[in-house]
């Protein structure tokens, strides 16, 4: 946890990316978000705080016992107020690429080692309903590079 009420979140899994906006059956077009996996205490938490926190079900074909997983949507907004840091980090954390919005969308298919983020609220009030969304702040994300990168990356460096 950090100041202000943003979020830290290192070393997290994301899920449902979409970097780009695509429209699809559980996005609007153009808008850019992801979800992130989250534990069941800091869940609580949040949830308690008024965070929009979600709960994925077990899948059909799941061990006995599996529990729901909770998540957190995370909007990423390039149009309103201060873009988001999104750094991409390859070469074993030699190069480090800012990714701006017409570049993010690349995130959507690469493989991920890591990922550490901060998410700052917005507190919303709608027909007498209340809540707090995530919005993107700063995201580090650590790409998993298979062997051809990791050899031409070596390339680039002599």
């Amino acid at each position: 946890m950090a100041d202000s009420n943003n979020v830290v979140m290192e070393g997290v899994r994301i899920v449902f990316r979409n970097f780009s906006g695509k429209e699809s059956e559980f996005n609007r077009e153009g808008d850019r978000n992801f979800a992130v996996l989250i534990d069941d205490e800091i869940a609580n938490a949040m949830a308690a705080d008024d965070w929009n926190v979600k709960w994925l079900k077990p899948r059909e074909d799941a061990d006995e016992g599996e529990t729901d997983q909770a998540y957190l949507p995370v909007s990423v907004n390039f149009k309103k107020g201060r873009p988001p840091r999104i750094v991409q980090i390859t070469n074993g954390g030699k190069n480090k690429t800012n990714l701006g919005e017409d570049e993010v969308e690349l995130l959507d298919w690469v493989d991920i080692k890591n990922v550490d983020l901060i998410v700052r609220p917005y507190r919303w009030e709608v027909n007498g309903k209340t809540g707090i969304k995530a919005y993107l702040q700063s995201l580090y994300i650590t790409i998993e590079e298979d062997d051809l990168q990791r050899k031409y990356a070596e390339m680039d460096a002599q």
